[in-house]
């Protein structure tokens, strides 16, 4: 900084106020300490220490100012010196300090006004610039616009030429190809078969593509040429007769010229020359697209022209001549010759992909060639499709071996397609080709398998009897009843047979998923092929308990063939007793054979109903109408065999009824209810007819208990139940009771009542138990009978038939004396 001189009132100190002072980082206390620390050192010090310590005895005010203690102000009161002598020379310096600051602002002000001026100048000439530039830069973008118009004509202009040469060189090219094509049509024009005079080009064999090329565009352009002259005038004949001669020597030069690539193509195959052959391929495929190249190659492959190949596909396939093949043979025999056809084709496409120009083509005839040829020899030979009519016996396989064979055919061939399809083969729809192959056989496909399937029943049908009928033999001639019981023993429904039935139908359903690809078509042979599973369930099970219903009937015949009279001798009772004896014993093996078939029927027809569930329902329920009529058909089919097990069971009352009158009447004593009054104590055990009763009913109902289950069970034992109950009744009005033989009838009652319990049917309990009250008619005294219906009105019918069994009903005159009560409740 520079020192300038000033005079002030006060003093005359140095002022030093730059410019340079107030730029940069301008800080004001900066300022202030430079413009008074020479003329205050000492306070500066003395600030500084106060700063630290502070001022003895003075308080430092709010705004600033001192404020002294007492004893500071009394002294400073003794004081004459000036507290702060250097104000005067400070006050000095603050007016010339604000005289220099605003001698500094106007030389700034100065300052700043001409900068505006020099500025505001400069940008006058700027813009000046600016406008002159632009000026320039338009001038120039339009001088480069008029330039790429320039270009831009030059150059269409110039395409425009080459265009021009180029189509003038093509027209040149053509035409010149044109004379050349005209001179050798002209040569194939001479005369009719003289093909002598050509030009070395058609003779010479390093130049076969190029003489195939032109040959073909010389025959396509005469063709063309006589085609548009077919509908023109009379006066182009002569020149159509003209170009007909070159076709024909251009047909015959081609052909010849066809041979003998064809000739050349088979001698570079002989000896595997895969370059010559497809040279010869590529310009054989300007003959017919390469087609008579293919075929002769496809036609010459050994597995065609080869007889010894077609015997050993049969050998592999069907074994030696003579000798039965089996489905497992023959498949295992399909997977070798397939894998080995597989593996040959897959040869052959390697030196096809080499050497046709057109590889997916040739794949095509080759594969087709395969399956019409090679796969179709085999498949006649070894799927014979046998008549309806006259089927093969089952001894020779029957329609069973048919059908396997042609399932096994199927489904091996449809592996060597789609086997066939991963080599490759072009554009050939394989999978319906295959499908074509098998078409005669899978259209009268349901008929034979339903066929099988009645070919299949009739045959165990005949096994099940050749084998009752050896079973009846061995047991030798024994009593009729018992040998009633035996051969029904040896035809009872069997489940393994019902069993077999369903394998047979699971096994054609198979056959019909594997044969029918459509929703429409599988359902509706599936549901063919269950019917017949249906009609042979239900018949077989039907006629099994025809079989048991007939030994019912048998011993029911047996039982009526030994009535007596009342008037007969001894030994006649005695032999017909024992005849009744031994027809009871064959009633009771007849009910429980038909019981056993009640039980394997049930079983049967459940087995059917899991395998519907399980195997047939969702193959039909894609199809409208399907499922519903097919459970509708299986009830109608079962109806057959519900019928025969009601009427069995009916006369399986019949016969358990009959033995139970035959033991009442054989066992029941006239002195059972009506005993002498010898003066012995009442017996109060059951009568021996009711325990040998009860005894045979738990006895033969061991097996309906086993065999019977449900509603079928419910229904049966109440009607047994409720017959028991009837017959009983009329048994008891054979008889007079005195009061100790009621006491007997109500201990049978009891016992005939807790047998009945186990039938579960309330309505019979409830029967019995009113038996038993009604057995207290004769147990109580004459006088009092009138009080015993009163809470039970419903049994004054039966009682009123009862009273009159009481050994004291004449002597106690119980008819007069009860009139008023059955005249009261009528």
């Amino acid at each position: 900084m520079q020192e300038r001189s000033k005079s002030s009132s006060a003093s005359n100190l140095p002022l030093i106020l730059e410019f340079d002072d107030f730029k940069g980082d301008f800080s004001f206390d900066a300022l202030f300490g430079n413009l008074v620390n020479e003329l205050l050192p000492s306070f500066q010090e003395e600030a500084d220490s106060a700063d630290g310590h502070g001022f003895g005895g003075t308080d430092v005010l709010p705004n600033g100012h001192i404020r002294a203690s007492s004893d500071a102000t009394k002294f400073a009161q003794g004081l004459s010196a000036p507290l702060f002598p250097e104000v005067d020379a400070l006050l000095s310096l603050f007016k010339d300090s604000c005289k220099e600051l605003i001698d500094l602002r106007k030389q700034i002000d100065g300052r700043l006004y001409n900068l505006k001026k020099e500025v505001s100048t400069q940008d006058a000439k700027h813009r000046k610039t600016l406008t002159e530039l632009e000026k320039g830069v338009d001038g120039l973008f339009d001088s480069f616009a008029r330039l790429d118009s320039r270009i831009s004509s030059v150059g269409q202009t110039a395409a425009k030429i080459g265009d021009h040469l180029q189509s003038a060189d093509a027209q040149r090219e053509t035409a010149s190809q044109t004379i050349e094509l005209i001179k050798y049509l002209m040569e194939f024009n001479s005369s009719p078969g003289d093909l002598m005079e050509l030009s070395p080009l058609f003779s010479d064999d390093s130049r076969v593509a190029e003489a195939a090329s032109i040959a073909q565009k010389l025959r396509s352009f005469a063709e063309e040429d006589i085609a548009r002259a077919v509908p023109s005038v009379v006066g182009s004949a002569t020149a159509s007769r003209g170009l007909e001669v070159a076709v024909a020597n251009l047909q015959e030069y081609c052909n010849e010229l066809e041979n003998r690539l064809l000739a050349r193509f088979d001698a570079a195959s002989q000896r595997r020359e895969l370059s010559t052959m497809s040279e010869c391929a590529k310009i054989l495929s300007q003959f017919n697209r390469g087609t008579s190249a293919m075929q002769h190659y496809v036609a010459t492959r050994p597995m065609f022209i080869d007889v010894e190949v077609m015997n050993s596909d049969t050998r592999l396939v069907l074994g030696d001549q003579g000798s039965q093949a089996s489905p497992s043979n023959v498949a295992r025999g399909l997977s070798s010759l397939y894998k080995e056809i597989t593996d040959t084709v897959r040869k052959e496409a390697a030196t096809i992909m080499a050497v046709f120009p057109s590889p997916n083509d040739v794949m095509s005839i080759l594969v087709q060639r395969v399956l019409e040829q090679r796969v179709t020899a085999l498949l006649d030979k070894l799927l014979v499709k046998p008549f309806l009519v006259n089927p093969p016996p089952m001894e020779e396989g029957g329609l069973l071996l048919y059908l396997r064979m042609l399932a096994v055919a199927y489904e091996k061939t449809q592996e060597l397609a789609r086997e066939l399809r991963a080599v490759g083969c072009g554009d050939l729809d394989v999978e319906g080709l295959t499908e074509s192959l098998f078409s005669a056989h899978k259209d009268e496909y349901p008929e034979h398998e339903q066929a099988s399937l009645r070919q299949l029943y009739q045959a165990k049908l005949e096994e099940l009897h050749a084998e009752s009928q050896k079973v009846s033999e061995s047991s030798g001639t024994i009593g009729r009843s018992k040998g009633a019981s035996v051969a029904s023993s040896h035809q009872q429904i069997s489940v393994a047979v019902v069993t077999e039935f369903v394998r047979w139908n699971e096994e054609a359903i198979s056959r019909c998923t594997l044969f029918s690809s459509q929703p429409a078509i599988l359902a509706a042979n599936v549901k063919a092929v269950f019917t017949c599973l249906l009609d042979q369930v239900s018949q077989y099970i039907t006629d099994g308990l025809e079989r048991a219903r007939d030994s019912l009937t048998e011993a029911a015949a047996l039982r009526e063939r030994f009535v007596l009279g009342t008037i007969v001798s001894r030994r006649v009772a005695a032999a017909a007793a024992s005849a009744a004896e031994a027809a009871a014993a064959a009633g009771e093996s007849s009910f429980r054979s038909f019981m056993v078939a009640v039980q394997r029927c049930g079983s049967s027809v459940a087995i059917v109903q899991q395998y519907f569930a399980n195997s047939i329902s969702r193959l039909l329920l894609p199809v409208d109408g399907a499922h519903a009529a097919s459970c509708e058909e299986m009830a109608t089919a079962m109806s057959s065999a519900e019928g025969a097990a009601y009427k069995g069971l009916q006369q399986c009352i019949e016969t358990v009824m009959a033995e139970v009158e035959r033991l009442l009447s054989a066992e029941q004593k006239a002195t059972d209810y009506c005993s002498p009054d010898d003066g012995m104590a009442p017996d109060h055990r059951p009568t021996n007819a009711c325990t040998r009763v009860v005894a045979y009913l738990s006895r033969v109902l061991e097996a309906a208990f086993t065999a019977l289950e449900g509603l079928n069970k419910q229904a049966f034992l109440a009607e047994l139940g409720n017959r028991l109950h009837k017959g009983l009744l009329n048994h008891w009005q054979k008889f007079t009771f005195n009061p100790s033989g009621g006491l007997r009838l109500k201990r049978d009652i009891t016992e005939y009542g807790e047998f009945v319990r186990s039938f579960n049917a309330p309505s019979v309990d409830e029967k019995f138990e009113l038996l038993g009250i009604l057995a207290n008619v004769f147990i109580v005294a004459p006088e009092s009978l009138s009080t015993l219906f009163e809470g039970t009105p419903s049994i004054r019918k039966d009682a009123q038939r009862f009273i009159q069994l009481r050994e004291d009903y004449k002597s106690a005159k119980l008819a007069s004396r009860l009139s008023s009560l059955w005249s009261s409740s009528s």
